[in-house]
């Protein structure tokens, strides 16, 4: 049995915890309602500039007629790129870990097809799990830490390396993995695939815009060269984005757990104590009575 003194440096101990945790949550709080708000207002950008290229493309007469790869692809899927977006920190429950499980299931996918698989980190915490079963397939990692707000200028920077790498001949297909902010306590684990630009399909979502016509002036394949190196940026950029939003939300959530659980430890500590003293007391005057009754 723990003598009072550890019980009191037990529970001192985990107050000083739960002080930490509380803080812990009202800055994450905080920190949510700009990354939401940020988050929020780059999705209808990228969701416009999906439906530009969509109209691009559905001008013309087929794929084969667009004039850059970055929209058709080198016609290949033997070698393919994962861009792995998570966080620089942890302590944000199951964020960084779901996208990782979601990564580490495609590669593993990807390789029981025959297929060669690489993987470009951006975020410590994805390069700490990764590397641990995939060391070999990282070819870089790309951290952003002590940056208190991301802009274009970082997404641009993780563009320019997957188009300089698509240039360079050394992947066929590109895929974003990150976590699409729903809410606090809702972020889901998502891929998307930049490279060849994924156009939806099927579907009327940025085809007729109402009904309006448009004419395109320069070609419609020239303004597509122009837009698809900005869309691969405009993408991550709203990953970036997403992810913030859905770590402040998933620390927030985390560290409520966090700090009501070392309030239900707190209390049993405390009972634990106020038995232990008692029984203690209880032995004391026990033994000081049969002191008294043996003289």
């Amino acid at each position: 049995m723990a003598s009072l003194k550890e019980l009191r440096n037990r529970i001192a101990s985990v107050k000083a915890t739960q002080k930490i945790t509380k803080a812990m949550q009202m800055v994450a709080a905080a920190k949510l309602r700009r990354a939401q708000t940020a988050a929020e207002a780059a999705r209808p950008y990228a969701e416009r500039m999906e439906a530009v290229l969509a109209n691009l493309a559905k001008a013309l007469e087929g794929p084969q007629d667009v004039g850059t790869p970055l929209m058709v692809g080198t016609g290949k899927d033997d070698v393919h790129l994962l861009v792995v977006c998570t966080s620089e920190r942890g302590l944000c429950g199951g964020f960084n870990s779901s996208i990782v499980r979601m990564a580490r299931a495609q590669v593993l996918a990807l390789t029981g097809q025959g297929k060669q698989v690489k993987i470009l980190c951006v975020g410590k915490k994805g390069y700490d799990q990764l590397r641990r079963q995939f060391e070999p397939q990282i070819i870089d990692t790309i951290e952003f830490r002590g940056i208190k707000q991301l802009t274009f200028d970082h997404a641009d920077q993780v563009g320019q390396k997957v188009r300089a790498m698509f240039e360079a001949g050394e992947f066929d297909v590109a895929t974003l993995f990150y976590s699409e902010f729903k809410s606090v306590i809702s972020q889901i684990p998502s891929a998307q695939q930049l490279i060849p630009a994924s156009i939806p399909e099927g579907s009327d979502r940025g085809v007729d815009l109402d009904g309006a016509i448009y004419e395109y002036e320069p070609e419609e394949s020239e303004i597509l060269a122009d837009l698809l190196p900005l869309n691969i940026t405009t993408q991550i950029f709203k990953a970036l984005l997403e992810n913030a939003a859905s770590e402040q939300g998933a620390r927030m959530s985390a560290m409520d757990s966090a700090t009501r659980n070392a309030g239900d430890m707190i209390g049993k500590l405390t009972l634990n104590y106020n038995r232990t003293r008692q029984a203690q007391i209880t032995k004391e005057l026990i033994e000081i009575i049969s002191g008294a009754e043996a003289l």
